[in-house]
């Protein structure tokens, strides 16, 4: 039932989900007892993750690489460049809501020279 599903945690991370995630909940609450939802293509356990940290970051290619401890996620590791993406595109969209906050608010005329 897994494969059934049309995209892959990599779409989930720039936003293009076609589905919603509580249908992949669903499916994998058919498929297994404990429900756990993994939004990376790559998976790796703590002690992989000890013996090779670099190695373990790698393997998910730019893209987040989801930890597991007991088979269970337990975080994910994300490489800096893809962190530094997501916190400005945050931080772009904080400023988008900021500048929709204050579009329907009245112009007030400023004259520069007069502040020299």
């Amino acid at each position: 039932m897994l494969n059934e599903i049309p995209f892959t945690g990599k779409d989930l991370l720039i936003g293009l989900m076609p589905c919603k995630i509580s249908t992949i909940k669903q499916s994998i609450q058919m498929r297994w007892s404990m429900t756990s939802i993994i939004l990376s293509d790559t998976c790796a356990s703590v002690s992989e993750l000890k013996k090779n940290p670099m190695a373990t970051v790698s393997s998910g290619e730019g893209f987040p690489v989801a930890i597991l401890n007991r088979n269970q996620p337990a975080f994910y590791c994300v490489p800096a460049e893809l962190y530094e993406k997501m916190l400005e595109a945050l931080d772009d969209h904080e400023l988008a809501k900021l500048v929709e906050e204050r579009s329907n608010q009245p112009l007030v005329d400023v004259d520069l020279d007069s502040y020299l």
